[in-house]
């Protein structure tokens, strides 16, 4: 209760006269302590955006909902609102443009996300169907594929002849991830994949990164990873971004599984939430950057 009450007082009365004492000593607004303080990423951004969404100003608040062809002109307004001499600070301008580009572009990657996760798998659809004996010529390039439904998607961890119904939680998402991973890191997916295929230690490997999608989706919406994103992008964060993304939590989920050395898949909901943590917190590190870097990956 009494940490509410702090709370309270000090967002609603303290900040503010806080915010204005410490320009008057300096010379500079929050903001320009910020981005003149902090090392680009994550430590600038974040703050930064925190400060935007705690401003009593519309214009600073609304500049965190602005399209991208529209943040020159809110970077602007800011300077303007916030009496900001530019030939005073020349970077200031530019540092804060990047921190918006961070900012808004996280909102909108997780609209695209979400996007491809509503679009169902249609097996009438060509580009689907394509998509899908893609991932089976990448995995399995010397196995000719008997037919469209067939126990043979088995091999590379779906559970029944057709592996749509496995796509219903993810949709399209879980697909185009796991084409990804395989198109530009394939010989560690293959890797991963013979690692699923073990006979003591082995797991459905397209079930579990359908999984590990839905992970990554969740780390997404909640804003764990914008830390990550703020240090890895430099500008708006993409859809590839994320897929790179995925990639990292399936090979390292791999390394993990067969560290641990579980006694079945029975217990795969356990080990999961232990990587899951295991993510969660490298992700509270403020230099974080969950990079896949081999040699035949595309960086």
């Amino acid at each position: 209760m009494l940490g509410y009450i702090w709370h309270y007082v000090y967002s609603s009365f303290l900040r503010h006269w806080l915010k204005w004492l410490i320009r008057q000593v300096t010379g500079q607004c929050e903001l320009q302590r910020i981005c003149s303080t902090y090392k680009p990423g994550a430590p600038r951004t974040s703050r930064a955006e925190h400060s935007l969404r705690s401003s009593k100003s519309k214009v600073l608040r609304e500049a965190l909902e602005s399209n991208r062809d529209k943040l020159e002109q809110r970077v602007e307004e800011i300077i303007k609102v916030k009496n900001i001499k530019p030939q005073k600070d020349p970077l200031f301008k530019g540092s804060l443009h990047v921190c918006l580009l961070q900012i808004t572009g996280y909102s909108s990657l997780c609209v695209s996300v979400e996007d491809l996760r509503k679009k169902v798998f249609d097996s009438e659809d060509q580009d689907h169907e394509a998509m899908l004996f893609n991932l089976w010529g990448l995995l399995m390039p010397t196995v000719k594929l008997e037919s469209r439904m067939t126990k043979q998607w088995g091999d590379i961890g779906f559970q029944g002849d057709d592996p749509k119904t496995d796509f219903r939680g993810m949709g399209m998402l879980g697909l185009i991830n796991l084409v990804f991973f395989s198109e530009n890191y394939t010989e560690e997916a293959r890797q991963v994949l013979s690692h699923a295929n073990h006979p003591k230690l082995g797991y459905s490997y397209a079930i579990v990164g359908i999984n590990l999608t839905e992970m990554a989706y969740s780390l997404l919406r909640s804003g764990a990873l914008k830390s990550h994103f703020y240090n890895t992008v430099e500008g708006t964060p993409e859809l590839q971004h994320f897929h790179q993304l995925y990639c990292y939590l399936a090979y390292e989920f791999d390394k993990f599984w067969l560290a641990e050395e579980p006694e079945s898949i029975m217990h795969f909901n356990q080990y999961r939430e232990k990587f899951h943590d295991k993510i969660k917190t490298l992700l509270q590190e403020p230099d974080v950057g969950l990079r896949l870097t081999v040699q035949s990956g595309k960086k």
